[in-house]
């Protein structure tokens, strides 16, 4: 029995099908593939049949239910999984598998039914915190992050969040909102460095009919509408020597006074502030109180740049594209493999809220349904440390492959196993591939004995 013939006879029906559909053969070669499954994935057909699906998916979670169904014989149902897209998206599926027989029962290849399903809960990939927006990432400096801000949203210490211009501090500074008790309550913001001081000390504390020439009824500052809530003051680096005194007895106390008041007023507010400066090397040089510093300093948050970050990048492409997509009511599934060895090479000095403006101006220009290296704008950034002096959009998905797996590898000081578990591979896939691209073992150098 001819499998693919058979298999493909069916082609009418499934490609009726509004779930993504994929089948491989007993040796994991794809035989066929839905317009549906295109859709999802972005790839063409033409472009994967015959390919091994464990080469075009590997380490995708949906490989391994093909694995163990192709082994056992047994389909599954309705599993949460993910699938890669092309350039490199994670999708993230419902998948349910079933085995293929022949006439005389052995199992002859495996079916995947694929369904999109909607972000939920916390993810290792992009974990939207209660209301607000989606933190993106898997990385080790992201997921510790995403760790931390559960465990401190319960309580009501002041938190500080360090970190370069578009890296997300609102952001986080939202999540730990959403995930406190004071959900539901005000979450105020303020742009600390956005005025001077005589209108940031009204913004902040308000003030009472009098207080000055135009003040004619009475104003409550931010700090009063953030009562049972948050406030949020970003750029808290860039306030005056004067309204740092004031800012710590608030900091404090809890308590303040209203331009033209004579009362004090006390609120219950939680404050969490941030800046793109380090405060410590403010506070050694005088420009900023030591003891304001103390009282913001009690919990911190450090957020590592975009380049500190870079295998999060397929996410946020593909969180941006999402977003653009539906707001535009557009249908580009991804980015080319240029692309993505592009924006890999990048060093991002605007962080996230570039990479975000980098994919709506490469919208603006792409009439396909996928990204390619003449829709992106001029990047201005410099080159990474240690990159080849070659085009960064020269670089294939190999050597991006390889580039990824010298990264982990890196990172977790040469040991395979931590590397392969960062990967999302298995220890002896990683081994493999270290073979076939020639990269050195290095965990294996580093416990060599000199002689």
């Amino acid at each position: 029995m001819h499998l693919a013939t058979d298999t493909l006879s069916h082609a009418m029906i499934l490609d009726s099908l509004s779930d993504g559909v994929l089948a491989v053969d007993e040796r994991g070669e794809i035989i066929y593939l839905n317009p549906a499954a295109e859709r999802l994935t972005g790839w063409a057909r033409e472009d994967v049949l015959g390919r091994a699906y464990d080469e075009l998916f590997e380490g995708c979670g949906c490989e391994r239910l093909v694995a163990q169904t192709l082994r056992t014989g047994r389909g599954l149902t309705g599993r949460a999984s993910w699938l890669r897209g092309i350039g490199g998206r994670r999708l993230e599926i419902r998948a349910s598998t079933a085995a293929i027989r022949d006439a005389d029962g052995c199992v002859v290849g495996a079916t995947v039914l694929a369904r999109r399903r909607a972000a939920t809960g916390p993810r290792a990939d992009g974990v939207p915190v209660g209301g607000s927006l989606p933190i993106i990432g898997r990385s080790p400096p992201m997921m510790q992050l995403l760790e931390m801000i559960p465990r401190c949203a319960d309580s009501v210490s002041t938190v500080l969040i360090e970190g370069a211009s578009g890296t997300g501090k609102e952001l986080v500074a939202r999540a730990i909102h959403d995930l406190s008790p004071r959900r539901g309550k005000p979450f105020v913001a303020i742009n600390c460095a956005a005025l001077p001081d005589s209108l940031l000390e009204s913004e902040l504390f308000g003030y009472k009919t009098g207080a000055f020439t135009d003040a004619r009824r009475d104003k409550p500052g931010r700090f009063a509408l953030a009562d049972t809530g948050t406030i949020f003051l970003d750029e808290i680096g860039d306030i005056s020597p004067a309204m740092q005194v004031k800012l710590l007895r608030v900091l404090q106390e809890r308590v303040f006074e209203p331009l033209g008041s004579v009362e004090s007023v006390r609120v219950d507010v939680r404050v969490i502030a941030a800046t793109n400066q380090n405060l410590s090397a403010l506070v050694a040089a005088g420009a900023f109180r030591q003891d304001l510093y103390y009282r913001l300093n009690i919990i911190r948050f450090q957020l590592p740049s975009l380049s500190e970050r870079r295998e999060d990048l397929p996410l946020l492409i593909e969180y941006f594209i999402t977003k653009f997509n539906q707001r535009l009511n557009r249908q580009i599934a991804g980015v080319s493999a240029e692309v993505l060895g592009t924006l890999q090479a990048y060093d991002f000095p605007g962080n996230i809220r570039e990479l975000e403006n980098i994919v709506e101006h490469a919208f603006a220009f792409c009439r396909t349904d996928r990204i390619e290296i003449e829709h992106l704008p001029p990047l201005n950034g410099k080159p990474t440390e240690g990159s080849k002096p070659v085009r960064a959009a020269a670089l294939t998905l190999r050597e991006l492959e390889r580039l990824h797996i010298e990264d982990a590898l890196r990172r977790c000081g040469g040991n395979r196993k931590a590397a392969a578990h960062e990967l999302g591979i298995d220890p002896s896939t990683l081994f493999r591939k270290l073979k076939q691209r020639g990269i050195p073992p290095r965990e294996r150098e580093s416990r060599r004995k000199p002689r």
